[in-house]
């Protein structure tokens, strides 16, 4: 995982020399405090799914760009087999599979993510980013504190969101698996 966080620092470091911004630019307009952003370029920290959608799209990329290195290329439709999405790990208890990754100017970005239950139902930071968000819940049961609300969601359950509420998820009794829609 070490290397793919280096690979994702360097080019957020090289697309934001290439737009000719500063550090303090990108992390103001991204909404992340500077010293955080600086130790995401450095490749230090692990960055929040939130934190690099956002930096995505200040540096006027695809999250997939910096995923990956390759800018989405399909057009049409784009065919994902079960499992095969494309995996990353933002977080120690967050795993992601991107589902439409190299589908060329996507107007929502899907995702089925796991929520580890690490014993942790509180506290966590929450994050924001523009749009907004469809959580269905495949497996398990899933907490979500939201804008200052906690909100619980099992099987078949979903909620529709204005993601600029700051939200953190939480696996209970279990892992959670749920599938994310992020609307840009």
């Amino acid at each position: 995982m070490y290397d793919n966080i280096q690979n994702v620092a360097t080019r957020i470091v090289d697309l934001r020399e290439i737009h000719e911004l500063s550090q303090e630019e990108v992390a103001q307009r991204s909404g992340i405090p500077l010293e955080e952003y600086m130790a995401y370029e450095r490749g230090e920290k692990s960055f929040s799914f939130s934190h690099l959608f956002n930096i995505a799209g200040t540096l006027g990329v695809d999250i997939s760009d910096l995923l990956t290195g390759e800018s989405p290329k399909l057009k049409g439709y784009v065919l994902t087999r079960s499992g095969k999405g494309l995996a990353f790990e933002r977080r120690k208890a967050y795993r992601y599979q991107h589902l439409a990754y190299n589908f060329k100017n996507k107007k929502a970005e899907p995702f089925i993510v796991t929520v580890e239950d690490d014993g942790i139902t509180s506290g966590k930071t929450a994050h924001s980013h523009e749009g907004q968000e469809l959580d269905y819940v495949l497996e398990g049961h899933l907490k979500i504190e939201l804008g200052g609300n906690d909100v619980y969601l099992g099987p078949g359950d979903s909620i529709y969101y204005d993601s600029s509420l700051p939200h953190a998820m939480y696996g209970i009794e279990g892992d959670a698996r749920f599938i994310a829609v992020v609307i840009k």
